[in-house]
């Protein structure tokens, strides 16, 4: 249970963490507004995922 406990904090930590990065430093960017841009943003993080479970897919089989 405190395991979990401590996953769930960390979690929330990071979560307020990235809130106030966004916030804060996100408007200081200058990030033009292109249908790539919007693409890249969109997809990178399902691609990320996508090779995070690949790669643990290929290790669980190699064992």
């Amino acid at each position: 249970m405190g395991n979990q406990l401590g996953f769930v904090l960390k979690l929330l930590l990071l979560s307020a963490l990235l809130s106030l990065l966004i916030k804060y430093v996100g408007p200081s960017l200058s990030i033009p507004a292109t249908g790539t841009n919007a693409l890249i943003i969109v997809l990178l993080p399902i691609v990320i995922i996508a090779i995070a479970l690949l790669w643990r897919f290929q290790a669980q089989n190699q064992n």
